[in-house]
C-alpha cells in the first residue's frame, strides 16, 4: 500500500499549500474536501510563507554575489599592510630607523616578525594601529615609509573595512531571514497536515486507488515502497494500481 509523504523542503511545502488553495478556489465550499476554517488558514498563511522563502534565497544570493569582491579586498588589504610592515622592518635592519619606531605602530620593539593577520579582526586591528602610527610619525616630521606609502595602504584598508561592514550586514540579514523562515516552517507543516487529514477523512469510504487520485488533486503526495513496484504497471497516463 503506498503511503503519503509530507513535504520536507520549502518548495515542496509551498507546492502543497498552493495545490490545496487552488483546488479550494475551484470548487464550491460545500464540495471542498477540507474545511473552510483550514482553507482560510492556507489563504492567510501562503503569501507570508512564500515571501519568507524569497527573502531567504535573496539574502543568501546577495552574500554569494558580494563574497568575491569582499575576499579580493581582504587579500589586497593584507598584502599592502604586510608589505608596509616588512619595509618598516627592513628600514630598521638597515639602521635607517631605530627599533623603538615599532612601538609607534603597536608592535613589540624587539619583534622582527609580522603581526598575525589571519582573521578579519586582526586585519582591522593592525590596519588601524599602523595607519595611526604612521600618520603620527609624519605629523611629527619623521620620514615616511614608502613603497607602499601609508596613503596607498589606507585606501586598501578602508575598502576592506567598507566591504567587511557591508558583508556583516548581509550576513545579519540572511540570518534573520533564515530564522523567520524556520519559524514559519512549523506552521506550514501544521496547516498541510490538517489539510491532508481532512481530505483523506472526506474520501475515506472510497476505494483506495480512487481515494488517492481524489486526494492528489489537493496536493497530497503518495509514494510506493520498493517492494510494491512490481505490483504495478506503468501506462502512458501514469502509474495504475491493478490490485484495487
Amino acid at each position: 500500500m503506498p503511503y503519503r509523504r509530507l513535504p520536507n523542503t520549502d518548495s515542496a511545502r509551498l507546492r502543497a499549500l498552493k495545490s490545496a488553495l487552488k483546488k479550494g478556489k475551484e470548487v464550491p465550499p460545500f464540495k471542498m474536501a477540507y474545511t473552510q476554517s483550514t482553507f482560510a488558514q492556507v489563504e492567510l498563511f501562503i503569501n507570508g510563507f512564500e515571501k519568507a522563502i524569497v527573502n531567504c534565497k535573496a539574502g543568501y544570493s546577495q552574500q554569494v554575489e558580494r563574497s568575491k569582491e569582499y575576499h579580493s579586498a581582504v587579500k589586497k588589504a593584507k598584502l599592502y599592510l604586510s608589505h608596509f610592515i616588512q619595509v618598516l622592518n627592513m628600514a630598521i635592519a638597515r639602521g635607517e630607523l631605530p627599533e623603538k619606531t615599532r612601538a609607534k605602530y603597536g608592535i613589540s620593539v624587539a619583534s622582527h616578525k609580522l603581526p598575525t593577520l589571519s582573521s578579519d579582526k586582526d586585519l582591522i586591528e593592525w590596519g588601524k594601529k599602523v595607519i595611526q602610527g604612521e600618520t603620527e610619525r609624519i605629523r611629527m616630521g619623521e620620514p615616511p615609509i614608502t613603497n607602499p606609502t601609508i596613503a596607498v595602504v589606507k585606501v586598501r584598508y578602508e575598502k576592506f573595512v567598507e566591504l567587511y561592514n557591508h558583508q556583516h550586514i548581509l550576513q545579519q540579514n540572511a540570518h534573520r531571514y533564515q530564522e523567520e523562515l524556520e519559524a514559519l516552517r512549523e506552521k506550514a507543516d501544521e496547516i498541510i497536515l490538517n489539510v491532508w487529514n481532512e481530505v483523506e477523512a472526506t474520501y475515506k469510504n472510497l476505494p483506495d486507488h480512487e481515494r488517492r487520485e481524489k486526494a492528489k488533486e489537493y496536493g497530497l503526495v503518495y509514494v510506493y515502497r520498493k517492494n510494491e513496484i512490481n505490483d504495478f504497471r506503468f501506462l502512458d497516463k501514469g502509474l495504475v494500481d491493478f490490485g484495487t
